[in-house]
């Protein structure tokens, strides 16, 4: 797949995913679409060869594999790792805040945010309802509302003489966005807003009544292209959706004919320490039932997981910010992400294989070692080989404004990524 297609593919598949829910509802559907067998957690299994599966679970992970030509136990499992989750603003549980009659409601802080790029920029709504439908039955129902609803107002600086050079921002009491105007006596509720969007965009559902949603606050301006010569993506929710999408194309486009998967677990942002996180045993769950719980070891000795999860790109106005000789360039090649205090996986072992893959296909890499002095980040890599045992790389595409409203990667780091993780897929030994 050429890099312009696979591009704008991915811009569709980012502007259409706002939420862990919709990623893994489009990802599904794109599954579907390539004759993969939707599996239930609680109904027996019965896998086959050569055929492709998928299991979601809570709505907002995936794990998706095929079962290849060859036994796991004889060949191992070739997989790759992504989360369907990013930093973001949700709405708390009673939200309804009415001042000098602005509408406003309460949100939570999600994940580590870069709160400053959220101010003065067009905000809709999207996430999970569940509701009690018209036959007194519990449903869940994703709702988008796809166009700008709410918005943060930023202090004038008439009024906040340091606001560029010494202001904070109190999440309490800086961020409930403004939805509208009301008189003295309205009081509608939050609920009454979400159900009038569910009857719009799913008008044959019923509902008697809300019981509980999980809804956040997300930038309305949809994924594009950017810079004089298109050598940028800008989009919100980079960290981690392009990541989930590179791994979804690679696993469909692979041969088929070894064992491959692709886990996006949600939660990586607070954690990842849930039933459906990299810490929960969602992986493990599927391992045992495709493996056998005593065979999973087996299998996964023959094994590797590449965590795909995107790097810091050197920025140009911050170069200082980088180790002088590990300081990944847009568009110059994914990032093999080490760090040997463990907050990435990555070993000798398991980047020397990402390298002879690369090489042999004629692209590019860079390494990316975070500075002495600095904190480092961390991934589901780590969790991941800790979880199953299993030989870890850790990797990502160079990116700007990581966990902002609002990121930019180079438009051809995520085909190049794709490329070696569609060979690794098919690679004839792993480990």
């Amino acid at each position: 797949m050429e890099h312009t297609s696979f591009n704008q593919n991915l811009l569709d598949f980012l502007t259409t995913s706002p939420t862990p829910w919709h990623a893994t509802g489009n990802m599904t559907r794109i599954l579907d679409k390539a004759g993969f067998q939707a599996l239930d957690e609680r109904e027996g299994w019965n896998l086959k060869q050569g055929q492709g599966y998928y299991v979601v679970r809570n709505g907002s992970s995936i794990v998706a594999f095929r079962t290849g030509k060859r036994s796991p136990l004889e060949a191992g499992i070739r997989m790759t790792g992504a989360h369907t989750d990013s930093p973001c603003l949700k709405v708390k549980p009673n939200p309804e805040l009415r001042r000098k009659g602005f509408y406003q409601v309460g949100v939570e802080v999600y994940g580590g945010v870069l709160l400053n790029p959220w101010f003065d920029r067009d905000l809709s709504l999207a996430g999970r309802v569940t509701l009690l439908d018209g036959q007194g039955k519990v449903q869940d129902c994703l709702v988008d509302f796809r166009r700008p609803v709410a918005f943060i107002p930023s202090l004038a600086i008439h009024l906040d003489r340091e606001a560029n050079s010494n202001r904070s921002i109190n999440p309490q009491t800086d961020l409930p966005p403004v939805l509208m105007q009301v008189g003295e006596d309205d009081k509608t509720a939050f609920t009454d807003l979400v159900e009038a969007q569910i009857k719009k965009e799913h008008p044959e559902q019923g509902i008697s009544r809300i019981l509980g949603y999980e809804l956040s606050f997300y930038d309305a301006q949809p994924a594009s292209l950017s810079g004089l010569r298109d050598d940028f993506i800008t989009s919100a929710r980079l960290d981690n959706l392009l990541s989930c999408y590179i791994g979804l194309q690679a696993l469909l486009d692979t041969s088929g004919d070894e064992p491959a998967l692709l886990v996006c677990n949600d939660h990586e942002e607070v954690g990842s320490m849930s039933a459906e996180g990299a810490q929960g045993p969602f992986l493990s769950s599927v391992l045992d039932r495709w493996c056998g719980p005593e065979n999973r070891s087996r299998a996964v000795a023959r094994s590797m997981m590449i965590s795909a999860d995107n790097a810091h790109g050197v920025h140009p106005n911050y170069i200082d910010r980088h180790d002088e000789n590990h300081g990944p360039l847009l568009n110059q090649g994914p990032v093999i992400k080490i760090n040997h205090n463990q907050r990435y996986a990555t070993n000798s072992r398991s980047a020397a294989l990402y390298r002879h893959i690369s090489d042999e296909l004629g692209l590019p890499h860079q390494s990316f070692v975070v500075r002495s002095d600095m904190a480092c980040g961390s991934t589901i890599g780590p969790l991941t080989a800790g979880n199953l045992g299993i030989t870890t790389l850790d990797i990502g595409v160079p990116q700007f404004g990581m966990h902002s409203i609002r990121e930019l990667c180079g438009t051809r780091d995520g085909h190049t990524l794709y490329q070696v993780l569609k060979a690794f897929m098919g690679w004839p030994e792993v480990n």
